[in-house]
């Protein structure tokens, strides 16, 4: 009995051995980021009067719209780093294949779902939210935000308890605590970690090198990585808050799909300025 204990005490420590040092090697990939070049991959300069360009005095109103426009554009680059896609034929043949995963199988799944009761469906949500609080919180303190890591924290041991371990969110309504998410790309970005390059992830979507590094790293301190005991527990447990997680969604995606002139284009650019939100709080 003994032997076998400290045979998989051994095996256990291989694999946290592993998983630190594919850590390391993602986190130096993602340092790329840093120093990615600030201008665009193949982008070219442009004139903003394309010849041949009109003497005549323009519309005052189409000047204001002109000078709004190109006003935006200074800011977002000022703002916000740039998102480089250099591979975006991958991208677009992964986008494509997630197009149809999600089409195919996820979304006749998650409407099979719609069956069960919203209020059933909404209490897993929290209970799957309230298990990646410990995340946040140690983002929110590596970022030294702490009034952020107290309040999350606070709201985890609340809810865990008193809302039934995260059924209920007692924590918001009734002591007015509201959840912020940080992740570890968060932490990164608010460090000057740049993205690197754009990536679209099979299975996961959008994200970057440094995004996919953030999301390793906040994986193996997650609740439900240390508790479950093989790959194939947690397995079961992302697919279930998948499925739950689109259940609730109102077809957003559908909506984009009909709308957009390019969804690629568009899930990319809104991405971008999500991300450059959440870092920017």
């Amino acid at each position: 009995m003994r032997q076998h204990n400290n045979n998989k005490i051994k095996v256990r420590g291989q694999k946290t051995t592993q998983i630190l040092g594919w850590f390391f090697c993602a986190l130096l990939i993602s340092f790329a980021g840093l120093v990615t070049p600030a201008v665009g991959y193949g982008a070219e300069t442009t004139d903003r009067c394309t010849p041949p360009c009109s003497s005549q005095s323009e519309d005052p109103a189409q000047l204001d719209d002109d000078f709004d426009q190109a006003l935006s554009e200074d800011l977002l680059a000022d703002d916000q780093p740039i998102l480089h896609d250099p591979i975006e034929p991958f991208n677009r043949a992964m986008f494509w294949f997630n197009d149809r995963v999600y089409f195919l199988f996820l979304k006749p799944i998650a409407r099979l779902t719609r069956h069960i009761p919203e209020p059933v469906r909404a209490s897993f949500d929290r209970f799957f939210t309230n298990l990646e609080h410990p995340i946040y919180v140690v983002n929110a303190a590596l970022q030294l935000k702490f009034r952020v890591a107290a309040t999350d924290l606070a709201r985890f041991g609340i809810n865990s308890t008193v809302g039934l371990l995260g059924f209920f969110d007692p924590a918001k309504h009734t002591f007015k605590l509201t959840m912020q998410e940080e992740d570890f790309g968060q932490t990164l970005g608010r460090y000057g970690i740049g993205h690197g390059i754009y990536l679209v992830v099979p299975l996961v979507g959008s994200s970057s090198i440094r995004d996919i590094t953030g999301r390793y790293a906040d994986f193996l301190i997650s609740p439900s990585h240390l508790i479950l005991d093989n790959e194939g527990q947690e397995l079961a447990y992302r697919t279930i808050d998948t499925i739950n997680e689109f259940s609730l969604d109102k077809d957003t995606y559908e909506l984009i799909k009909k709308t957009a002139l390019d969804p690629y284009l568009f899930v990319r650019d809104a991405y971008q300025q999500r991300r450059a939100k959440m870092v920017a709080e």
